[in-house]
């Protein structure tokens, strides 16, 4: 059964979307054969690119102006962020974030923009849900059994993540936080090394993606105790929320949001938005979207600016629990 929010993320896909491309493509910019721009500040392949790239073509459309989809990678998506708010003020220039963007400004010395003025934010699109896995060889079956096995034995676990100051280092510094157990973090470099170490023992949990875990999960592999998200998965229905599991206030997701340089006009943002909602109900995102784990999300342009303001103190508060920092 659909949970209420899977219906109201369908309902803001779907909705209006027969007038969403008439006042697209009267409110962007002209003439209608420029390209817009889309900044992927992060790799070719990953979850944000894989996603960017299946809305392409339907955001295309409803805009009418071809898509060119850019990477731009380094530096935890530093280097491309700074593209995006330094482009034109005129629609011709996007780009596709993650938490990637509110982390940054804790780990790295020198952030050459400010991560809430120096973007628009058109639209939160969805979330990226997380699993906190272990080794199929650690004697626990559930989070109570993981946190009463941390406990009778301090300091021996180590839990992956690939990298520091990452999104998979800052959910389990979360599980730290919450609970007040000891465990030693071991950063790899990618997802790629941490699920083969964790498959051999060399580190013993990890949160990871959905996606990316959940073939070893239903071999047996790997054994899944819960999800980071306030909702269960549809790849892992079986699986708790980390909240029902017994950490009642645990709530850690990525993301990933469409933005503009600041001052952007309304009319640009108001119609990218629309466009967007249109693009999302294309079979070419609805295959990635379930493909990659994702879970939508109904934030527009009017609430996403406080969303980011939130995300940020909470992902600075984490980076400065964890230490983590980059040159």
């Amino acid at each position: 059964m659909k949970s209420n929010t899977s219906k109201r993320a369908l309902a803001w896909m779907l909705g209006a979307a027969s007038c969403s491309v008439a006042f697209a493509a009267s409110a962007q910019l002209a003439p209608s054969d420029k390209p817009i721009r889309m900044v992927i500040p992060l790799a070719a392949g990953s979850t944000v690119d894989a996603v960017a790239r299946s809305l392409a073509p339907g955001f295309g459309r409803a805009t009418g102006h071809p898509i060119v989809v850019e990477n731009l990678v380094g530096a935890g998506g530093i280097p491309g962020t700074a593209q995006i708010v330094k482009a034109p003020k005129d629609g011709s220039t996007l780009g596709m974030v993650s938490s990637n963007h509110v982390i940054n400004p804790g780990i790295y010395k020198t952030v050459p923009y400010d991560s809430l003025k120096d973007i628009t934010p058109i639209a939160v699109l969805a979330t990226v849900p997380l699993v906190l896995v272990v080794n199929a060889a650690l004697p626990v079956k559930t989070v109570r059994e993981l946190l009463d096995y941390a406990r009778a034995h301090p300091g021996t676990l180590n839990y992956g993540s690939a990298g520091n100051g990452s999104t998979l280092h800052l959910a389990g510094e979360l599980l730290v936080s919450e609970t007040a157990i000891d465990m030693k973090h071991v950063p790899y470099r990618g997802t790629g090394p941490l699920i083969t170490d964790l498959i051999g023992g060399q580190v013993q949990l990890a949160f990871v993606s959905v996606s990316q875990v959940a073939p070893q999960v239903k071999a047996g592999s790997l054994r899944a105790l819960g999800v980071s998200t306030t909702t269960r998965s549809a790849a892992l229905p079986d699986v708790p929320t980390m909240a029902e599991a017994g950490v009642p206030k645990y709530s850690f997701d990525a993301w990933i949001a469409l933005v503009g340089p600041a001052g952007l006009p309304k009319n640009i943002v108001d119609a990218d938005f629309a466009a967007m909602r249109t693009a999302l109900g294309s079979p070419e995102a609805q295959n990635a979207i379930t493909g990659q784990g994702l879970m939508l999300l109904n934030i527009g342009p009017d609430a996403a600016p406080a969303f980011f303001q939130t995300e940020l103190v909470k992902h600075q508060k984490l980076v400065k629990q964890s230490g983590a920092k980059l040159d």
